[in-house]
């Protein structure tokens, strides 16, 4: 509202309207406002859990300091959601497809997370909302963004001009549109515009690119429709995927708004980077026209969880719960997707990834021992993987370490990967 605001005020040639057209005052700005919107909300919404007696039922299953947490404000994510909602209404541009996808994710995210919450703390049922529903409605979300993502025509990706000899060129399948001028920061290049395209990035290739359109076993107008089908299923899948990995990941204090807020800078630049022209063609990546706008939300993505941490680093005074998890999972799978980064997340989420397949191998290996052997056995000590750490004097097949390890000291380490892990993605933007 207040960048439609500023808009409208340039028309009036009023000095310093124009700083709203700028995305990197907006991102900055949008940091800023969301970190200190959790701040303050943060406070208020704490001291209103704790006087509802809104707090984390706990089970004793023999951890470090598990108990002390008995009690603690849950249902936090709502934090979340208002800094990173009340700012996007703020900064964000509403005409742009990409603003209005995320907020709508953020929002739809929350819903499933509030209810699952709700049914935990009020109906005082363990398990909340099945896992059927919340799987449900979380493929809903995908099929939305994913039909969205094949629909609109403002979600394109243009090609990539030859900066030694000037040619435009666009390494696809031919489904393009005439040529057209751009300016950018008074720079007219000349450009290929892809109307419509199932491309994504992945490394390790010279081009950075990789079309869905290979995964078709069809050819000519089953083909395009072929190809769009498994583009949208990948969606689906990406999306679920993210939202269920985080909320694996939430089990220590700071741990999943922490390494969720590094995962948000490594979005945010790519985004930015996917935006600007000149930068994406020095890197060779796709230029994604509008991509900035991903940017300016995932600053204020940012700038929310790093608010929330003030409340949420051990000792926490406030749990995010599926209200915030759930949401902060999706907003991750729905801003790769839209800056045609997913095939990247499995690096860059890299903590997310290993935690939901520590649960998986967990499961899977204890279920056939049992059935094998009459008696279950263990891979780790205790899944999620963060919970192994914390563990001891438990039979497993991976035993070290062999003491248990601090909460705190396993978030620290668990962030400093996730540090390692982003670099590393970022890094790939330059190895062909």
């Amino acid at each position: 509202m207040i960048y439609h605001l500023f808009q409208a005020l340039q028309d009036w040639d009023i000095p310093g309207a124009g700083l709203m057209t700028y995305l990197s005052f907006r991102a900055m700005l949008a940091a800023v406002l969301s970190m200190a919107i959790a701040l303050f909300a943060g406070k208020k919404i704490i001291r209103f859990l704790q006087k509802k007696q809104i707090g984390e039922t706990i089970r004793d299953l023999g951890l470090e300091g598990q108990l002390s947490k008995k009690g603690t404000p849950t249902m936090g994510g709502i934090i979340i959601i208002i800094a990173i909602a009340g700012t996007a209404l703020l900064i964000c541009d509403l005409t742009s497809i990409y603003a209005l996808l995320l907020i709508f994710t953020t929002l739809w995210c929350g819903a499933i997370g509030l209810r699952d919450d709700y049914i935990k703390v009020f109906k005082h049922n363990k398990e909340g909302m099945s896992g059927k529903t919340k799987i449900i409605l979380q493929v809903i979300l995908g099929l939305i963004i994913g039909l969205t993502v094949w629909q609109s025509n403002d979600i394109v990706i243009r090609g990539k001009m030859d900066s030694e000899t000037g040619t435009v060129y666009v390494n696809s399948s031919g489904e393009l549109s005439p040529n057209a001028d751009i300016m950018v920061e008074n720079h007219r290049w000349s450009d290929v515009n892809v109307v419509k395209t199932t491309k994504t990035t992945i490394p390790f290739v010279s081009s950075h690119e990789f079309d869905y359109r290979s995964l078709s076993p069809f050819g000519g107008s089953m083909g395009w429709y072929a190809k769009w089908a498994i583009y949208v299923l990948m969606i689906v899948f990406v999306i679920t995927g993210c939202s269920n990995g985080t909320n694996l990941t939430d089990g220590m204090d700071g741990l999943a708004a922490g390494t969720s807020a590094i995962v948000g800078v490594v979005l945010g630049v790519l985004a930015w980077l996917s935006g600007n022209i000149i930068d994406s063609q020095y890197l060779n990546i796709m230029y994604i026209p509008g991509a900035g706008e991903v940017a300016v939300f995932m600053s204020a993505f940012v700038g929310a969880l790093i608010g929330f941490l003030w409340y949420n680093s051990y000792p926490a005074q406030v749990f995010m719960g599926d209200t915030g998890s759930l949401t902060i999972g999706g907003i991750i799978g729905v801003s790769a997707i839209l800056v045609r980064k997913e095939l990247l997340l499995p690096l860059l989420c890299g903590i997310f990834f290993v935690e939901s397949l520590s649960v998986i191998i967990q499961r899977f290996w204890f279920k056939r021992t049992r059935i094998k052997y009459g008696e279950g056995q263990r891979v780790f000590k205790m899944s999620p993987l963060h919970h192994h750490f914390q563990k001891e004097g438990i039979p497993s097949i991976i035993q070290k370490p062999k003491n248990a390890i601090p909460e705190a000291k396993i978030v620290t380490r668990f962030w400093i990967i996730g540090l390692l892990l982003g670099v590393a993605t970022l890094a790939l933007l330059k190895v062909r």
